[in-house]
């Protein structure tokens, strides 16, 4: 979850004289020097990507493996991790190859989630998954209608910006997050304030020290326009922690603990590839919950992946100058087909991962930065124990600075005088970081923007797809109020 600002990270070169003519064959395919990269920029940003979103191949069998269907039944941990390693360089590779963007993919947080409280009690995992199938080949077809495309062509250009900030934001709070700088407070607490620093209002700890000299390295590193700054972070902090952790007493350092594995190779296993019933769980839970359920997966992978394509597309200046972007629609159906993808494979819906910033931000430009991130996690089926090593607080530094760019290379482009723009793009902006969901902040701009220009008499200057969405946005937050979930 950049733009102008990603000019001023080390040498990306954005200005027509500084692209040169196509080098070879791959070059010419990827459009590497066309947008203004370079090979080595491209691996770079690969490296960077995969790292800032290794944690997926953990966090993921973690939520779908705790949880039971209906008939009591858990998923295997290690055919899960399989599942989701393959699924990300599967889907990663395809949006290379087909997309020509460095957007990378993986098993959606927020959209497993999902599929194990809601969907899997109701039906068995088959069923759930099934669902999300569904919900993949819908995707598709609505981007073969050249409906989503519309969707996102209807978008004003001050929205497209406030989503775009709110991505910056919001992936700089997963950043504070995961990293354990700030924490929630327990409901127990009883308090009106919902996070605070670092544990009880203090800093404590090597690992947030680890995370914050990354942060302090990674934006020094920018400021010297040195090139690599993000990947150099990450390796350094990575082996300091690697230290830190072999020579003192570290309780927890979160999800991933900084130590060379024991055994480094780890045997996949393919056993829940292809273990979905399509059309399953409507006999369990009826046809009109199984719509829903449906409904409930494609609205979150739908918008998800629309933010977070506008965001990176707009930081890699993909996008022309009315802030869209040229064979979107090739980039759109990858995502739908990484969707069902997912299902098939039993890791859950798979979707554009926000983490892709960080490859931009150390220059990533084109789809070949995909081929190196897709291939980290291909090896990543035999090496699990080595890919999960590197630990949160040493990779989300990068989340910092990048949101920062984000930030800085869009808020002036949004028109503040004119408060029909402006209100619902505060609204996007701030939604995104404190419900923690893109697809939240997008529904609430877009009905907010709907609103306000009906109120100030100017409702024919909004695309009537706006409107629809805005009214189906506001049908998906009533479902509960309305006995539909």
């Amino acid at each position: 979850m950049p733009t102008s600002a990603s000019a001023k990270v080390p040498p990306s070169p954005e200005s027509p004289e500084d692209r040169r003519p196509p080098q070879n064959g791959l070059d010419r395919y990827f459009k590497i020097s066309e947008r203004g990269s370079t090979v080595p920029r491209e691996i770079r940003g690969g490296f960077a990507t995969f790292f800032a979103m290794a944690y997926i191949i953990v966090l993921n069998p973690i939520i779908l493996g705790s949880a039971k269907d209906m008939y009591g039944h858990q998923l295997d941990n290690g055919q899960l991790v399989t599942a989701t390693a393959l699924t990300a360089a599967f889907t990663t590779l395809l949006m290379g190859v087909i997309g020509n963007v460095p957007i990378a993919l993986a098993a959606g947080l927020g959209v497993n989630s999902v599929v194990a409280l809601q969907l899997a009690p109701r039906m068995s995992w088959p069923d759930a998954m099934g669902m999300v199938v569904l919900a993949g080949f819908i995707v598709m077809l609505l981007v073969a209608t050249g409906l989503r495309e519309r969707v996102m062509n209807a978008v004003p250009y001050g929205l497209r910006k406030a989503i775009s900030i709110g991505i910056g934001l919001f992936v700089m709070i997963v950043g504070l997050v995961d990293s354990g700088f700030v924490t929630r407070i327990p409901d127990a607490a009883e308090t009106t304030v919902p996070l605070q620093l670092g544990t009880g209002g203090h800093l404590h700890g090597w690992p947030v020290l680890i995370f914050v000299l990354g942060v302090l390295l990674t934006l020094a590193l920018i400021v010297r326009r040195t090139p690599g700054a993000i990947l150099i972070s990450i390796v350094v902090m990575t082996v300091i922690a690697l230290i830190v952790n072999a020579a003192t007493d570290i309780p927890s350092w979160g999800l991933t603990t900084p130590e060379w594995p024991g055994n480094p190779v780890a045997t996949p296993d393919f056993g829940l590839v292809g273990e979905v019933s399509l059309f399953g769980g409507f006999g369990k839970v009826g046809v009109l919950t199984g719509v829903l359920f449906v409904f409930t997966v494609l609205l979150s992978c739908f918008f998800d992946a629309m933010g977070t394509i506008m965001g990176v597309s707009d930081e890699a200046k993909l996008t022309d100058g009315e802030g869209q972007m040229p064979g979107i629609n090739k980039v759109l159906f990858v995502d739908g087909i990484a969707v069902a993808a997912g299902g098939a494979s039993s890791a859950s819906a798979t979707t554009c991962f926000v983490e892709s910033t960080a490859g931009v931000g150390e220059g990533a430009r084109t789809g070949f930065a995909n081929i190196v991130t897709g291939g980290l996690f291909a090896l990543a089926l035999f090496l699990t124990p080595v890919a999960t090593m590197v630990p949160s607080q040493a990779a989300t530094p990068a989340l910092i600075a990048v949101g920062f760019l984000i930030l800085a290379g869009s808020i002036r482009e949004i028109d503040w005088s004119d408060f029909t723009i402006a209100i619902p793009a505060f609204v996007t902006m701030l939604m995104m970081p404190f419900t923690y969901s893109i697809t939240n902040g997008i529904g609430m701009g877009f009905i907010t923007f709907s609103v306000l220009r009906l109120a100030a008499g100017r409702g024919r200057e909004v695309p009537v797809v706006m409107h629809v969405v805005s009214v189906v946005f506001a049908f998906y937050y009533l479902m509960p109020a309305l006995g539909l979930t």
